[in-house]
């Protein structure tokens, strides 16, 4: 008897783990042109696509107009061509995307706006091996072996199979360095079902994330402004604050001496570096921060509810327009920047999916009137929110009052065990539709 895969209780799951490379002086350039002729064919790929009448848009022309594209311009050469092929697929996969209603339509990519990367389709050309505690080699197309920092095992020699092995990677460049994204397939038992309790989750700015429970999930050192909001800068500590503020002067100081038209100094170009690495360096402590909070909110709780919030709807300008201008366009700014910087979107996909890794569910509920809403006696009455983080109830008969986002959170799991659930984001419940079904079908 056959016993397939799916009635042992396993799964295949697919992750990723980037590892940061060692690189010397001329394998940083050679990948530097590498990741510069992939934007370059990027964008001839949009233009070719704005060229074409749509009877002609198809994967086979694309391919074709690559391999010209490659013989004509001597430096798209450099590119191996599997990364070429790559840029092709993730080009007309991003159109299926906008189709879709995913995503936004593809536009050209700027030189220094868009994130340097170079796709290894192949997993069997990495040739990983292990020669130390600490590091690792790869192989790397047109650029040879490299060295990497070994931070996790990988599937590799004797470990890799048929269901555990890296299936391909990416290099990217951010303000450390180049890194290699490893694309790892691994076979994991099926969680069973967790025993955890039910808790609402409201993300806010004044408490990251408010739990029904009261279990809230603080940055614990982070700031706050008179007002009440975060600080933009509240994942540097106080020098590395002092020194943020000495580049951005100095920045501005040379911005003067420019003349219009002229082209910006090496010395601008290396000052923007070193802001950008020191706002690299929050990002990414906010986003450990993010992960370990996920993770243990998916380890303790059987189900998790959130809201279904349409960021990009709250983050828009209260700028108005000349005929009818809005009112407070300030505070609206800042409150935009301090609901950025939270990556309230962030949050939702991280517990998305470590939520089904620990055999719990995520469900969403609709937003309106969760924060307005008292949740002791479940009136909305004008005023009582009174600020971003108190909440005090306006019903004579009620007076209860306590945390504006710690209310909503209750609210949230209200919702949630009166049936006004949506379809599960993430867990046991989910159904995975077929390839061939759009999302629109689907639902």
């Amino acid at each position: 008897m056959v016993i397939t895969v799916g009635e042992l209780g396993w799964e295949k799951r697919q992750f990723g783990h980037r590892a940061r490379l060692a690189l010397s002086p001329a394998e940083n350039l050679l990948i530097d042109e590498q990741a510069h002729a992939a934007r370059t064919v990027w964008n001839c790929l949009h233009a070719w696509w704005q060229m074409m009448p749509k009877e002609k848009r198809t994967l086979a022309n694309a391919d074709a107009a690559i391999r010209q594209a490659r013989k004509e311009i001597d430096f798209l050469a450099v590119l191996p061509a599997q990364a070429a092929q790559a840029v092709l697929k993730t080009y007309f996969q991003a159109w299926k995307n906008c189709w879709d209603g995913r995503a936004d339509a593809p536009n050209f990519k700027g030189r220094l706006r868009s994130v340097m990367s170079v796709d290894i389709p192949q997993g069997r050309d990495l040739q990983i091996k292990r020669v130390h505690r600490r590091w690792g080699m790869a192989s790397i197309p047109k650029a040879g072996r490299v060295r990497f920092c070994w931070t996790k095992d990988l599937p590799v020699g004797n470990k890799a199979n048929a269901d555990n092995r890296i299936t391909g990677a990416r290099l990217v460049k951010d303000h450390l360095g180049w890194h290699l994204a490893f694309r790892v397939q691994s076979l994991e038992a099926r969680p069973a079902s967790h025993p955890g309790a039910q808790v609402g989750i409201d993300a806010g700015v004044n408490l990251p994330l408010a739990l029904s429970d009261g279990n809230h999930q603080d940055h614990g050192r982070a700031p706050r402004l008179p007002d009440g909001s975060a600080d933009r800068d509240k994942w540097l500590t106080a020098e590395e604050k002092g020194k943020l503020l000495r580049l951005e002067r100095r920045a501005a100081q040379r911005r003067t001496h420019r003349k219009p038209g002229e082209r910006t100094s090496r010395r601008l170009h290396r000052t923007y570096d070193q802001i950008r690495g020191l706002r690299a360096k929050a990002t990414r402590r906010h986003r450990d921060w993010q992960h370990k909070t996920t993770t243990a909110l998916a380890r303790t709780y059987g189900v998790m509810v959130v809201e279904a919030l349409t960021i990009t709807n709250m983050v828009r300008s209260a700028r108005g327009t000349i005929a009818e201008p809005g009112t407070g366009v300030a505070q609206k700014a800042g409150l935009n920047r301090s609901i950025s910087q939270e990556a309230w979107g962030r949050t939702v996909t991280m517990l998305t999916y470590k939520a089904g890794r620990y055999g719990g569910t995520l469900h969403k509920v609709s937003a309106p009137h969760t924060s307005r809403r008292c949740s002791a006696c479940g009136f909305v009455t004008p005023g009582s929110r009174q600020d971003q983080a108190t909440f005090v109830c306006r019903n004579p008969g009620c007076g209860w009052s306590g945390n504006a986002d710690f209310n909503a959170a209750r609210n949230i799991l209200h919702l949630y065990r009166m049936g006004h659930a949506l379809v599960p984001a993430a867990g046991r419940a989910v159904v995975r539709r077929d390839k061939r079904v759009k999302p629109a079908t689907a639902r």
